[in-house]
């Protein structure tokens, strides 16, 4: 941003302001007051304005300055690349291209970063002119950023934009034949995340303390590992009491019934017996309704209304440490773990393509299932030996 600023060593103001993405600083022989200060804006305002109009003549306003050399071989590079669009200009044609396959509440975050951050940052450059260390210089600044917790930003949600930025100006290279400046840029290291599984003694605390009308609503989400769209969103069209089947097809996304997280999300999730009394239970209150879990007004549960007005005042009122609801799938996963059931089994009911993520996740929770613990490995060992 443009600014008027004083030398310390002469007391002189100078200006500071970006043209063509380089930062440049012009001295002036004019003291500190506020008079040449506000002649100093005015000269700041119209440059601007010039800029941002395409009429600034550098070696015009500044003619004695080191600077016009450099800047007019700049102007002629851009010249050069007059059909190469602004960064702002082809961010609205890839997303207009690329939205027709998004999920609405995927379109609505890719919105909020295109245009809250990246044009902010990179919109009046032209997309072949974006160098790599501008890039570098965009993710550091973002991960100082602070959230109103004070925390900075994850590296995840650093990732996230870069990963947006990364495509666009992968696409701009394809079409218009520049260097992908993004080449050699790595996504910051994650931290793998832990996951607090609740404990059976938990479990039913929980269910023996909630209230009536969330009682059912727990005990599916504990003994399904149901995500909070499939069942907030669960119809009972999709609910076979018969052929103990719940058939997840959709999920409720900002309110908006959609495609389920991916293809592997569609699936048929086995009811336990404890599972298929809690449906029988609600029948007799939502039967007439076209959802399983509805609110007084009859609508499907809202994620952060349950969160915010039931689960957390629960945790804290039993004194069990604050867990987001996802825990409830997590714990879901390492009982059918640990009661012996088929990996391929269970990643089938949570909806995962394969048992990669089951065993990568969960391992540390099932010592017998995945032999950690070596056990079975030196009753074999020793078997062998005993045979000689």
């Amino acid at each position: 941003m443009a600014s008027i600023n004083v030398r310390k060593e002469s007391g002189c103001l100078y200006i500071d302001f970006r043209y063509r993405n380089v930062r440049c600083r012009e001295q002036t022989e004019l003291r500190d007051t506020p008079k040449n200060r506000s002649r100093l804006q005015a000269l700041l305002d119209r440059i601007e304005a010039e800029i941002l109009l395409g009429q600034f003549d550098y070696a015009a306003t500044f003619p004695n300055s080191s600077r016009v050399k450099v800047i007019q071989r700049l102007d002629l590079k851009y010249q050069e690349n007059d059909d190469v669009p602004l960064f702002k200009s082809f961010c609205q044609t890839w997303l207009d291209e690329m939205s027709v396959q998004w999920r609405d509440s995927y379109k609505k975050t890719v919105n909020g970063i295109v245009f809250k951050r990246l044009i902010p940052e990179f919109g009046e450059l032209r997309i072949n002119l974006i160098s790599r260390e501008k890039l570098l210089s965009f993710r550091a600044n973002l991960a100082s950023l602070k959230k109103p917790s004070g925390k900075n930003l994850s590296p995840s949600h650093v990732n996230r934009h870069m990963k947006l930025l990364r495509a666009i100006l992968s696409e701009a290279s394809d079409r218009f034949g520049f260097d992908n400046p993004f080449r050699g840029i790595k996504p910051l290291k994650i931290r793998k995340p832990d996951i607090y599984p609740f404990s059976p003694n938990e479990i039913n605390l929980i269910l023996d303390t909630v209230r009536d009308d969330f009682r059912d609503y727990f005990l599916i989400r504990f003994f399904t590992g149901l995500r909070s769209g499939e069942i907030d969103g669960l119809k009972w069209q999709y609910v076979d009491l018969v052929s103990r089947k719940i058939y997840v097809r959709e999920t409720i996304v900002d309110g908006k019934m959609t495609y389920t997280k991916n293809d592997s999300s569609q699936r048929d999730v086995d009811m336990s017996e404890p599972v298929r009394e809690a449906f029988f239970n609600m029948m007799h209150r939502t039967e007439n309704s076209e959802f399983v879990f509805t609110n007084l007004n009859g609508r499907p549960l809202e994620h952060n209304a349950v969160r915010k007005r039931v689960w957390y005042p629960l945790l804290a009122r039993l004194g069990l440490a604050k867990r987001t609801l996802y825990q409830t799938r997590h714990t879901a996963a390492t009982l059918w773990l640990a009661s012996g059931e088929s990996p391929e089994w269970i990643a089938k009911q949570l909806g995962h393509s394969n048992t990669e993520m089951l065993f990568r996740v969960y391992s540390r929770f099932i010592p017998n299932l995945v032999r950690q613990d070596g056990r079975l490995a030196n009753d074999w060992f020793s078997q062998i030996r005993n045979e000689k």
